[in-house]
């Protein structure tokens, strides 16, 4: 493993352009591309120079995969807050769906340098006199630097909606520099063809000696993107009617329409559903598919954190890091550890990325899921876990120290600030696969009709087949799930990909951002109030069903918690005594105090946490009605309506501001939208 981060520095003195504008990577030419595109060794160190993009910290070194996961019904950026929540400075704000286009921290020029190079390359190789000569070579780099493209125009098109986009390099008289936004729909089809030519030219995992890793793009990753990028072109996004009158795409009709803004996807969605289901259906069916589903759930991150490869290729593709070089992946969001004689004084894990009690009692008590994905525990100063009970702040735990390397371990505890992990980031699995293809067919045909290239499997199979991988082979829990087969697509891929900076993407093109968030945010106002039951995804808990007290002991080591111990969905009868140690749970310290409650006790902050959570997406909010069913809901309300909550402009505002600066480089052709 690592192969790819010791040799992306192989391009990086190469620059294919000439000047810093509007849409360029900043990098001068010190060769041409008729120099670097006539080799197949130069042509590969310019590939590789695009993996080592990726790691840049407004790509996947930061902002892709940690800062910009946002709060979803399963997701929140840095915990519940009250203040922040509203910032238009900050990734917080952002993450609560408030932007602004003086907000530095959610640009998009790491982005288009990717596309920029990434199309440099692509022109490159199509252009170079050895394409067909040396095609075995040539051609999969093709393949490479075409995935490439696709993801950065992918990633664009996702966060800040109609973007500039064009299909080559910059030219060195700007003529097709300064470009205007396009429409979605244009975006999404090109990349589309692009991700349909890179399947065929790229070869399998393992094929040959070049690529062997996951580190690499190669055939599978190619097809599951191109799957991904269809649900997406036929799911739904915002739309600027203003810009784009002429655009015949479907209206939403659930989610409300403001000053010609709208929900909308095209009217040929189900093309777009039909080319993930097939291209699914031919990947799972070949005999060349080298991607399976790893038996343990768990083991797939205790892989990625030792920097080892995962022994079934269920990753298809890793963004390679290098340990103490770069990469943040597990430093910022994780397993807590405190400064400590074990590991250090610089700590590990964080708040970046974390969950809630809501997430984690969606979980069925036996899905091997939830303690791979959360942990209440977190490894203190005094060298042994201690167990955790906000209800707000529940870390996630792919991420685990104990899990990383000797080699992170020895920097770590020597270490007074960050260090780079060196953990990849994972960017797709094939358990994503088999969901998309559920979820495709069930679209298309319904759950249990399978497709013509698939050996005969449905979408319910596919869904059971990581069901089966969640429960155990032969559990009765795994043809559990919520009749209406698109919520249980719904609700498998929630538990299966959290903090995988999936979850909110999937709630925008289905059109379900707004729905689930309150869903999420109502049943944790109701858990705290403890007097009516809760519906959480397909369950539905009484209060009763969740203890005041959890009572938790120790391995026999005395360093870490059973996991096993702690009573989650009962209430004890009586205190059990040592070596049980005890800890309040969200029924307890939510409630009013008896004596001398006060503005700032949580019964009143944790709701508004909550409820100011996310208010970006929508111009306003209100709960007045909602907090008239519960027992302090009077008292919440009087403190709730100091804070401001919603946009002022209009619905369904998931993508980010233009930053101001980018405006003015394009020299008047692109201007704020989306009510910015």
């Amino acid at each position: 493993m690592k192969q790819i981060f010791f040799i992306i520095a192989a391009f990086s003195f190469f620059g294919l352009f000439s000047c810093k504008k509007f849409l360029e990577t900043s990098s001068p030419s010190s060769l041409s591309p008729e120099t670097v595109f006539n080799s197949p060794s130069m042509a590969k160190a310019a590939v590789m120079g695009l993996y080592g993009k990726m790691t840049d910290t407004y790509i996947y070194g930061q902002k892709l995969s940690v800062n910009w996961q946002g709060v979803s019904d399963i997701e929140c950026n840095r915990g519940f807050s009250e203040t922040g929540y509203n910032s238009t400075s900050s990734d917080a704000g952002a993450g609560n769906f408030y932007g602004s286009q003086y907000n530095s921290t959610t640009r998009w020029s790491g982005l288009y340098d990717f596309a920029e190079i990434s199309t440099a390359a692509v022109d490159g190789i199509r252009n170079s006199p050895i394409l067909e000569t040396q095609a075995a070579k040539m051609k999969p780099l093709l393949g490479e630097a075409l995935v490439m493209r696709a993801l950065a125009y992918f990633n664009l098109v996702r966060y800040w909606g109609a973007v500039p986009f064009k299909m080559e390099a910059s030219k060195s008289d700007l003529s097709n520099v300064y470009l205007g936004r396009t429409n979605i729909d244009t975006i999404y089809h090109y990349i589309v063809k692009d991700l349909q030519q890179a399947v065929d030219l790229l070869p399998w995992l393992g094929a040959n000696a070049d690529y062997n890793s996951a580190e690499r793009v190669t055939k599978g990753f190619a097809m599951g993107l191109l799957a991904k990028v269809s649900l997406f072109a036929g799911g739904w996004s915002l739309r600027d009617g203003n810009l784009f009158p002429e655009s015949k795409a479907e209206h939403n009709a659930d989610i409300p329409e403001q000053g010609n803004f709208y929900v909308g996807r095209p009217t040929n969605w189900k093309d777009y559903y039909q080319i993930a289901a097939d291209i699914c259906a031919k990947m799972i069916a070949s005999p060349e598919n080298p991607h399976k589903l790893d038996p343990s759930y768990i083991d797939i991150w205790k892989s990625v954190c030792g920097q080892l490869p995962n022994p079934t290729n269920e990753n298809l593709f890793e963004v390679a890091f290098g340990m103490g070089d770069n990469g943040d992946i597990g430093s910022l969001m994780g397993y807590v550890v405190a400064g400590n004689t074990k590991y250090g004084t610089r700590g590990f894990g964080g708040t970046y990325v974390t969950s809630t009690a809501y997430y984690f009692y969606s979980f069925d008590k036996a899905d091997t899921r939830r303690d791979a994905t959360l942990s209440w525990f977190n490894y203190t100063t005094d060298n042994k876990e201690a167990m955790g009970s906000d209800p707000l702040n529940l870390p996630f735990a792919k991420w685990r120290i104990y899990w990383t390397t000797p080699g992170f371990q020895a920097l770590q505890k020597t270490a007074n600030s960050r260090i780079a992990t060196g953990i990849n980031w994972i960017l797709m699995r094939y358990s994503d696969v088999l969901l998309m293809y559920a979820e495709a067919m069930n679209a298309l045909k319904g759950p249990d009709v399978a497709n013509a290239n698939a050996d005969g499997l449905t979408g319910r199979q596919a869904l059971e087949m990581v069901r089966a991988r969640a429960f155990g082979a032969g559990s009765p829990e795994i043809t559990k799930y919520d009749p209406d087969f698109f919520k249980a697509i719904v609700n498998e891929r929630a538990w299966e990909f959290g903090c995988e900076s999936i979850r909110k993407q999937d709630l925008i093109r289905w059109g379900l951002a707004y729905d689930k968030i309150e869903e999420m945010k109502k049943a944790l106002c109701l858990m705290f109030d403890g007097t009516k039951a809760v519906k959480i995804f397909d369950k539905t808990y009484q209060p009763s069903d969740f203890p005041k007290t959890v009572y938790y002991k120790f391995k026999p080591d005395g360093q870490y918690i059973d996991p096993e111990s702690p009573n989650y969905y009962k209430e004890l009868p009586a205190d059990p005594g040592a070596p049980w140690n005890p800890v309040k749970w969200f029924p307890q310290t939510t409630m009013k105090p008896e004596k001398n409650p006060k503005p700032t006790d949580s019964y009143i902050m944790d709701p508004i946490r909550v409820l100011t959570a996310a208010t970006g997406l929508y111009p306003s909010y209100d709960y007045s009605a909602f907090l008239g069913t519960l027992k302090n809901g009077s008292e919440i309300q009087a403190s709730l309506a100091t804070y401001q909550m919603g946009n002022g402009a209009i619905y369904y505002r998931y993508p980010y501001a233009v930053y101001y600066e980018d405006m003015y480089e394009s020299k008047g052709a692109i201007q704020s939208s989306y009510g910015y």
